[in-house]
């Protein structure tokens, strides 16, 4: 990986294309949209999106929070970590999670999050959602993959290539003692996920929080409901649109 993480060309004709901006709007968005949710922390974690032709992705940037991220704040790196276009830096322990997980799991929308209730999770024994409890956990049902080993900062290639091989082609991957990593083939549908996983992990840790036994579904019910819910998104459309209209 290239050790200079430094802004470069703005120019560039591939940063600069209609579909390439409209992704950039719509990985900015997402990011704005996380902070107004309270998903975010800090200027830490990220969101990226690998690019069609397949040698490229867009990265937030390092330093800014997430509620002021915009389109052209978004930088465009290639798999080896140099920015190639855009007006910032990047952060080198994003290159390495997000680089292998595109890369090895062949996501186009990759979105870490520390997210405070998914993160509880992580730190328990069960180390994720029991996606038989709410009917918002149930569409998750068999989409998650745990990754209960943590090695700390992932601060080489080996980390996140670790990370990328523990999803198993997952969707959703809890990192014990961590966070999660939610992935997409497109943004709406991604940031819809990430909404609703944060959503139903809270209503978990709500409900644990009783002292009160939980109540689960038949595993049978909840697959049924995750067909349900899965098959037809365009209320993820309708939730992502409706955002746009409303967040600065």
């Amino acid at each position: 990986m290239n050790a200079p993480f430094a802004p470069a060309d703005l120019s560039h004709p591939l940063f600069t294309r209609p579909d390439v901006q409209r992704m950039r709007e719509d990985m900015a968005l997402a990011l704005r949209a996380a902070a107004h949710f309270g998903l975010g922390e800090g200027v830490c974690n990220h969101f990226s999106m690998a690019l069609p032709d397949g040698q490229h992705f867009l990265l937030n940037p390092r330093g800014l929070m997430w509620s002021e991220v915009q389109a052209d704040d978004v930088v465009m790196v290639d798999a080896r970590g140099a920015v190639v276009a855009g007006g910032h830096v990047v952060e080198p322990t994003a290159m390495f999670i997000h680089a292998a997980v595109h890369r090895i799991a062949r996501k186009t929308c990759v979105l870490h999050t520390h997210m405070p209730y998914a993160s509880a999770l992580t730190l328990t024994t069960q180390r994720a959602l029991d996606t038989t409890l709410s009917q918002n956990a149930m569409r998750f049902h068999g989409r998650l993959a745990i990754d209960a080993q943590y090695n700390g900062f992932a601060l080489d290639d080996s980390e996140g290539e670790r990370i990328a091989n523990a999803m198993q082609g997952a969707d959703i991957s809890f990192l014990g003692n961590h966070g999660i990593i939610v992935c997409g083939e497109r943004m709406d549908y991604a940031f819809d996920d990430l909404y609703y996983l944060e959503r139903a992990c809270q209503a978990q840790v709500l409900a644990q929080s009783t002292g009160v036994p939980l109540a689960p579904c038949d595993p049978a019910l909840a697959a049924t409901v995750a067909e349900q819910a899965n098959g037809e998104r365009l209320q993820s459309t309708l939730f992502f649109e409706a955002l746009r209209r409303k967040l600065p």
